[in-house]
């Protein structure tokens, strides 16, 4: 069993210092990188991988200056509406249409959307990552994590300790260091060949090609970040599957643009 369709979808971009995605990089450089969301269709449905913004914490100016502070870091959304409904809607893929999501991590880039899914489908993430997120409080939050995305009663969570399957086809890897529970995602294809999505263990091509530690991590040396990568590159070698970036400005349109030739929507 394997995955049938895959849709790279782009949920907004951020204005940031290339520091923040590579270690020992300029912090005077800035980087225009892409926010994320893959679809794969399985045999059990539509899987969606990661969610993007929570639009209301960056259209209130109140609330964005409470979750987004830092004069660095600015969000950007894509249009006047929700990001993730006019992405489906640009492919033709309904909300209802998602039986289940998985989320990377817990930042703000990655898991604003799940207020489309609570009590809706099951979300799988890493327990690691859950109970850090939800600890600790209000430290999470200092490290762009924005408990209001996440912290809901009707959220059906499935969690994990480390490497598992969680549809046909797609196998979640504990890759730890962007955050306490990061996982990044192996995905098999229905006729051969897959990919190795790095999401943020590795936000840019010179993080995978040149082996360059990650710019952000918590609870680990740069050097272990590197850890991870070799790994996936490892996974990637072995199944002759590329190793996907994170965040990359080239690499992402590339990949949406193949993505989208391969499998017409």
């Amino acid at each position: 069993m394997a995955v049938s369709r895959i849709i790279a979808l782009t949920l907004g971009w951020e204005d940031l210092p290339r520091s923040a995605s590579v270690h020992g990089a300029s912090r005077a450089e800035r980087v225009r990188e892409p926010v994320p969301g893959l679809l794969l269709e399985t045999d059990d449905g539509w899987l969606l991988l990661d969610t993007g913004f929570n639009t209301a914490l960056l259209r209130d100016p109140a609330l964005r200056r409470r979750f987004y502070p830092s004069p660095n870091y600015q969000p950007e959304l894509p249009g006047p509406g929700e990001p993730l409904e006019e992405a489906l809607d640009a492919v033709g893929v309904a909300l209802g249409d998602i039986t289940a999501v998985a989320l990377s991590h817990l930042h703000v880039d990655h898991a604003g959307g799940l207020k489309h899914f609570a009590g809706r489908v099951p979300v799988h993430v890493q327990r690691a990552e859950l109970d850090y997120g939800l600890a600790n409080h209000p430290e999470p939050e200092r490290y762009s994590m924005a408990r209001i995305d996440y912290d809901d009663p009707r959220i059906d969570w499935r969690t994990a300790d480390g490497d598992v399957e969680i549809a046909p086809g797609v196998t979640a890897l504990l890759t730890a260091g962007h955050t306490p529970g990061h996982q990044s995602f192996v995905v098999d294809l229905k006729g051969g060949g897959g990919y190795v999505f790095a999401c943020d263990a590795a936000d840019l091509t010179e993080n995978i090609t040149g082996e360059r530690a990650i710019g952000s991590f918590l609870g680990v040396t740069p050097e272990q970040t590197v850890e991870q990568i070799r790994r996936l590159k490892d996974i990637g070698a072995r199944r002759g599957y590329p190793v996907i970036p994170g965040h990359d400005p080239v690499a992402w349109p590339a990949l949406t643009a193949e993505l989208a030739d391969r499998f017409p929507v």
